[in-house]
C-alpha cells in the first residue's frame, strides 16, 4: 500500500528511515574499505523485500541477500538487479533459475556443488558459488575436516567452466555477546579455511563473516563485506551492545491498530480466555483488533505494552491475546471507537519499541517484527527521497 488509508491495522514502513540506517552503517564500515550487504530476507523481516531492496539500493546498499532462491528470484522478477546472494538450499531448489539470473548461490556440501554443476550445463553459463564454512555456529557450512574436499571439487568445476567460486563466507554464532570466546575462536578459524582455499587456488571477490552485531562494533570482522540485516531495519541486535540511536540507527516499522470497540464494564468483569484478568473497579475497556494471527505474541498476554492514541502514558494488554483480537483496560477514559493504538515505532511519541515487546514475550525484537502477518498491510512512506537542496 502506497498510502495511510482507514484499515484495521497497519504496519507503517519508514523507507526514509531504512535509507537512512544504511547510511549510517556504510559510514561505520567505510574505514576499513568494505561492502555492504542489506539483507532482505524474510520479506524484509516483515518490513516488504521488494520496496526495502530498491530502498536500500538507492541509499548506497551495494549487495542483497536472501535465504531461500525464490526470494533472490523473485527480487530479479521485479526487475532488481546487481550483485545478490541466497544461501539456504535444498534438493531439487531452482539452482538452474538461479544461475540463469546471475544470483551467487551458497554451497556447503558435494550434493550442492553437484546439483549447481548440473545447472550451470543446463544453463550454458557458469554459476557464480560462495563457499560457505563451518566455523562453529553448527548450521548450514562445511566443516574444517571436508573443506578441502569441497574446495577441490568446486575448483575442479571451475577449470571445466561450470562456475566460479566468487566467495568465501561463515556466520556468528555469538556475536551480539560482547567479549564471547567463540567469536575469536571463529574468526581464527575463519582466517584459516579462507588461507587454504586460497592457497589451493580460489581467489574470492569477496570474503565475509560479519552480521549486523559484528558490522556494529567489531571492525577487525569486517573482511571485504558486511551483511547487515536487523539493523538496517533500526533494531539492535542486542540490547547488551547499545540502542538503535547509539549506532544513529532508526526503527523503520511503526504497528498500529483502530479501536473496534471501547465500552464501560463494572468491576469483577472477566476480560479474555480464561478470565486471566478481572477488572478490580468500574472501567472502560478497549479493543484492539489485532492477535496472533497478525503476529502479536500470545506470550505477551498480560505485559504488551501501547499507547493510545492521544495519551500520555502507555498501557497494558489486558489478559490474554487471542487470534484476532486483544483488550486494553483505558481505566475509565471513553476514546471514540477508530482511535489508534499504537503497539510499537520508533519511540518518538512515547510509544513502545520492537525491543519493549520483545521483552514483554521472552524473545527478542527478529521475532516481533518478522512474524507481522499478511493480514496486516504494509504502508509505505517516503519512497521518494527529499531532494537536497541546490
Amino acid at each position: 500500500m502506497r498510502h495511510s488509508p482507514h484499515v484495521r491495522a497497519r504496519a507503517e514502513i519508514d523507507l526514509a528511515a531504512l535509507r537512512s540506517n544504511v547510511h549510517a552503517l556504510r559510514a561505520r564500515i567505510a574505514p576499513g574499505g568494505a561492502r555492504l550487504m542489506a539483507v532482505v530476507k524474510a520479506d524484509a523481516y516483515g518490513h516488504g523485500m521488494v520496496e526495502s531492496a530498491r530502498a536500500a539500493r538507492l541509499a548506497g546498499a551495494d549487495w542483497l541477500g536472501t535465504a531461500t532462491p525464490h526470494e533472490a528470484l523473485a527480487l530479479r522478477a521485479a526487475g532488481i538487479e546487481g550483485p545478490l546472494m541466497c544461501w539456504l538450499w535444498t534438493p531439487g531448489d531452482p539452482w538452474q533459475a538461479c544461475v540463469e539470473a546471475g544470483i551467487d548461490v551458497s554451497v556447503s556440501d558435494l550434493w550442492a556443488l553437484a546439483e549447481v554443476r548440473d545447472a550451470a550445463r543446463a544453463a550454458g553459463r557458469p554459476a557464480r558459488v560462495q563457499l560457505k564454512a563451518d566455523t562453529g555456529l553448527g548450521r548450514s557450512g562445511c566443516q574444517p575436516a571436508d573443506w578441502a574436499e569441497l574446495v577441490a571439487t568446486a575448483l575442479a568445476g571451475q577449470h571445466a567452466g561450470e562456475l566460479t567460486v566468487t566467495g568465501l563466507w561463515s556466520h556468528f554464532a555469538c556475536a551480539d555477546e560482547p567479549g564471547h570466546p567463540s567469536t575469536d575462536a571463529q574468526l581464527d578459524l575463519f582466517h584459516e579455511m579462507v588461507e587454504q582455499a586460497e592457497k589451493a587456488g580460489v581467489e574470492p571477490e569477496v570474503r565475509h563473516i560479519a552480521n549486523s552485531a559484528a558490522a556494529l562494533t567489531l571492525p577487525r570482522t569486517h573482511f571485504d563485506l558486511v551483511r547487515t540485516g536487523i539493523a538496517l531495519y533500526g533494531i539492535s541486535p542486542s540490547p547488551e551492545i547499545g540502542r538503535p540511536e547509539d549506532f544513529g540507527l532508526r526503527p523503520v516499522m511503526t504497528l498500529s491498530a483502530a479501536l473496534a470497540q471501547v465500552k464501560a464494564v463494572p468491576q469483577g468483569h472477566g476480560v479474555g480466555y480464561g478470565h486471566t484478568c478481572t477488572t478490580t473497579h468500574e472501567t472502560t475497556l478497549g479493543l484492539v483488533p489485532v492477535g496472533y494471527a497478525d503476529g502479536v505474541p500470545r506470550q505477551a498476554s498480560g505485559r504488551g505494552p501501547l499507547l493510545i492514541e492521544g495519551e500520555a502514558a502507555r498501557r497494558r494488554v489486558a489478559g490474554r491475546v487471542a487470534m484476532d483480537q486483544f483488550t486494553v483496560d483505558l481505566g475509565g477514559a471513553t476514546v471514540p471507537p477508530g482511535t489508534r493504538a499504537l503497539l510499537f515505532g520508533p519511540g518518538d511519541r512515547g510509544e513502545p519499541t520492537a525491543q519493549d515487546w520483545a521483552e514483554a514475550a521472552g524473545t527478542i525484537a527478529y521475532e516481533i517484527v518478522t512474524r507481522i502477518g499478511p493480514r496486516v498491510p504494509r504502508v509505505f512512506l517516503n519512497e521518494t527521497p527529499t531532494p537536497s537542496p541546490a
